[in-house]
């Protein structure tokens, strides 16, 4: 399975196109205010790069994490073109090993996971963050598949904001959310969509 979403990931971000554009998301650039100074960020499932450099610009520390390699040498080429500084790791997630206490904040936007792998998954972004770290976490809800303007098509890759209530239930949750917004990100995302999401903080 992960050499198959590898070549998927990777042949969709192959071409020079940045694939879900160049600017943040929406979300992430609003819930960056929570973010403390210089804050030493991963960004899991990160791409082309367009959230971490947009973190990088705000004087954070990112490391961008992705299973597909051209993604993250975009990410790499945008950093340089915007002059800061992005560390990339070539992992599968589903197969990562996280460091204990090791990041000021996590963000995952639209990085979906099966949901067999969720739990431990989940668990082990909040082993990784520090102490008064920071996760921030937007994806596609359950009821995205009507909207068809982007994301999985599966049901099984696909959030409610009751799993996350339940998942991150030992942080306080300082934002929790199932709405309707519009999201435009390049050709990948375009359109009214149902999200989830979530910024929470390890106690």
């Amino acid at each position: 399975m992960s050499n198959l979403l590898d070549n998927i990931w990777h042949q969709r971000f192959s071409d020079d196109e940045y694939f879900y554009g160049t600017t943040p998301n929406d979300f992430l650039v609003e819930a960056s205010s929570y973010l403390t100074e210089h804050s030493k960020v991963l960004s899991l499932g990160e791409g082309e790069g367009r959230n971490a450099v947009f973190l990088a610009e705000q004087g954070h520390r990112l490391t961008a994490l992705d299973i597909a390699l051209s993604g993250l040498q975009k990410a790499s080429k945008l950093a340089q073109a915007r002059g800061v500084a992005l560390k990339t790791v070539h992992a599968d997630l589903s197969q990562y090993q996280f460091s204990a206490n090791a990041w000021d904040a996590v963000i995952n936007i639209f990085c979906h996971m099966h949901q067999s792998e969720r739990a431990q998954f989940h668990q082990q972004i909040q082993d990784s963050l520090k102490p008064g770290g920071l996760l921030i976490f937007e994806c596609y809800s359950t009821k995205q598949p009507q909207y068809q303007t982007g994301g999985p098509s599966h049901v099984d890759l696909l959030y409610s904001a009751e799993e996350l209530a339940r998942d991150f239930a030992a942080m306080d949750i300082l934002h929790l959310a199932e709405l309707e917004r519009e999201v435009h990100e390049g050709q990948g995302h375009t359109g009214l969509s149902s999200v989830v999401q979530l910024i929470a903080r390890k106690k």
